[in-house]
């Protein structure tokens, strides 16, 4: 009969004990339940003056963190049976390898050798479950760091896109799946143009960047260049809007969305026909922006072209082939004449346009699903979102690769970068809007509850740095626009 070595009776020591732990684990999983349950009943069986919807966020918050360290209590036991065991092994191999014992020096070098490796293994583990309890923690930090300012409720559908103008007066521009786009004040929340020339969608609104003109982009296969002029209302008092109780979420149904005549916008000023239209597209135009100087601009279709026109001529200038599938967003750089388009074949291309007789392509590929928008950055950046639930920072230097990743748990759709402070602001289809630095570090999550924030997919963002009030502004499917007020000086500082 074969006599069994000390490794291998090591070994199987070890995975009795692994195994009876695992047995203890099932055992406590199945106990969580029923102590949840207990400490529920003793919290309600207590006198106490906070909101119901309060003590039990914080019975929540409090019940993930004994789950937190119990798990890492769990895996200590482990890294010290683990330890032990390894002490063992080193003996018995010793042993066998020297054929001599070995001396207390030597074992005790290997052991602390092993021992500092899995020390430093718990310290990673210890350090990555309490970041996880420390992001728990975050959204009631941002609320004070993110303070929703404004609501402008007066589409009768979805809005896809929100835009900042330029120049004097400011205003914000909304465009709407209900064939129209609205001017808002962004202090009264009140409706100072409709624009109803388009028959289709509106799919994106732009400021000229000198002018009281607008770009749209439309599902009706034409751009529209507009004018508008404006009178700002006064200011009302200033009224708190921030007040929260808790972090109770609810979902949206039909009946709770807002009445699209809430906010009077049918009795505001209309701009039914457009100053010029740009026809030259076979299919939905789903994005338009105006390049540097505003003589000319891009438009982004379903067709998988996007086409360059003169604005005063409304003449087709270049037609930019090349995407295998529909356009889903162009941008153009803020000081240079660079264009860049984004579209579902996974890929976004950078056109330059600065030498006349030179217009080269770049094609940037790292992303795996849609990229839904692709924006430039002050520098050489540009950063690119995707429905792969990623946002890339690239480099325009070297395109083969990214100089950052951001990973999220849902869809990104058009993001927007703050840049002068070099913030981005992803707004999801969760509902979620979270606010990222360009290196991938997560600053801030918009507050959103039953009371705040957006009910259904937010579609899109835009910053107004030098706006006073409001300084981000997002919109979504539930047919509203908001404006934030973020503390960025706070936001960083917390960073």
């Amino acid at each position: 009969m074969p006599i069994e070595s000390g490794s291998c009776a090591s070994a199987r020591q070890a995975k009795q004990k692994r195994k009876s732990h695992s047995l203890s684990i099932r055992r406590t999983n199945s106990s969580e339940q029923e102590r949840a349950g207990l400490q529920r009943d003793m919290l309600e069986g207590q006198d106490s003056k906070l909101p119901s919807s309060v003590r039990n966020t914080l019975l929540e918050l409090f019940g993930q963190i004994e789950r937190e360290f119990e798990n890492l209590y769990i895996e200590n036991l482990e890294l010290r049976r683990e330890i032990d065991t390894l002490n063992e092994r080193l003996a018995a191999e010793g042993q066998t390898i020297d054929g001599a014992e070995l001396s207390k020096g030597q074992l005790k070098t290997k052991a602390s050798h092993s021992t500092s490796q899995l020390s430093q293994k718990l310290k990673t583990t210890y350090k990555a479950s309490t970041s996880k309890i420390v992001s728990s923690f975050k959204t009631t930090t941002s609320r004070a760091i993110c303070q929703l300012v404004k609501e402008y409720v007066g589409h009768r559908d979805g809005i896809w896109d929100v835009s900042v103008a330029k120049t004097q007066p400011v205003v914000l521009g909304t465009a709407s799946a209900d064939h129209t786009a609205l001017l808002w004040s962004i202090e009264t929340g009140k409706c100072l143009v409709k624009y109803v020339g388009h028959v289709g969608s509106v799919n994106s609104i732009k400021f000229h960047p000198t002018e009281q003109v607008a770009l749209t982009a439309s599902g009706d296969q034409t751009a529209h260049i507009w004018r508008y002029i404006v009178q700002l209302p006064a200011p009302p008092p200033t009224a708190d809007c921030n007040q929260m109780s808790g972090e109770d979420e609810v979902e949206f149904s039909d009946k709770d969305e807002p009445d699209g005549d809430g906010d009077g916008s049918s009795d505001c000023p209309t701009v039914r026909a457009p100053l010029t239209s740009l026809k030259s597209h076979q299919g939905v135009v789903i994005a338009a922006d105006w390049l540097v100087g505003g003589k000319q601009a891009v438009t982004a279709s379903w067709d998988r072209t996007a086409n360059l026109y003169d604005v005063e001529t409304s003449e087709l200038v270049h037609s930019l082939t090349g995407h295998d599938q529909e356009l889903t967003h162009c941008c153009t750089h803020p000081t240079q004449r660079l264009v860049v388009t984004s579209s579902r074949d996974t890929t976004f291309r950078l056109w330059d346009f600065r030498d006349p007789s030179i217009h080269s392509v770049n094609v940037f590929q790292g992303h795996t699903d849609t990229v839904t928008s692709a924006v430039f950055t002050v520098g050489d950046n540009v950063v690119s979102g995707s429905d792969d639930r990623t946002v890339k920072v690239w480099d325009l230097k070297n395109m083969r690769s990214p100089i950052a990743t951001i990973r999220t748990d849902s869809a990104v759709n058009r993001i927007n970068v703050c840049v002068g402070q070099r913030i981005i602001a992803l707004p999801h289809d969760n509902r979620q809007v979270r606010l990222f630095d360009m290196s991938g570090v997560r600053l801030a999550r918009l507050p959103r509850s039953n009371r705040q924030g957006h009910r259904r997919m937010v579609c899109c963002s835009a910053w107004s740095e030098d706006h006073p009030i409001c300084n981000l502004f997002t919109c979504g499917f539930d047919r509203q626009a908001i404006g934030w007020n973020i503390n960025i000086p706070a936001l960083l500082q917390e960073k």
